[in-house]
């Protein structure tokens, strides 16, 4: 079984003065790939997102990391910016579909930042904060997302 990690970002959130409610949303998205063994929010500090990505993915070695908030234009948002620090190589294709299928939804989509990389056998995939929009950008990486963590697994089959 797959083991996930659902990563929030969002200051006002890590203080108390808001609730979360794109990780729920992102979480329960995910429990058809498999289990969500962590779920966490942290404000939009550089450092502590990029020691969190990494003992996620070098320490509790989960298959697939997604994050939500952070990717926009503003000084805290730092999420892409921590996701490039760890990641070995990035998957663009996953990310520009994500803003070209917004792009069809608000022109504001041109704004994010996102990204999608691997480090060493997980996948991270930043999400933007908004429940909505997490919902819509996971949903269009959904039907791709078994094949993906399975070639990352060491699937050797062929991909045709």
């Amino acid at each position: 079984m797959l083991q996930i990690g659902v990563l929030t970002l969002s200051d006002k959130g890590a203080q108390g003065q808001r609730a979360d409610e794109s990780g729920p949303v992102v979480r329960q998205m995910l429990t058809v790939l498999g289990q969500v063994a962590h779920m966490e929010m942290l404000p939009d500090e550089l450092n502590a997102i990029v020691e969190k990505l990494k003992d996620w993915t070098d320490n509790a070695q989960l298959d697939l990391i997604v994050t939500t908030g952070g990717t926009g234009l503003t000084p805290r948002d730092v999420t892409p910016q921590a996701t490039l620090q760890v990641v070995d190589y990035e998957v663009p294709g996953m990310a520009e579909l994500m803003r070209s299928e917004s792009l069809k939804k608000t022109p504001h989509a041109i704004l994010s930042r996102a990204v999608v990389g691997v480090r060493q056998q997980t996948l991270i995939i930043n999400l933007p904060g908004s429940p909505q929009a997490a919902r819509e950008n996971l949903s269009v990486l959904l039907p791709s997302l078994s094949h993906a963590l399975a070639k990352l697994g060491g699937d050797p089959t062929d991909c045709a």
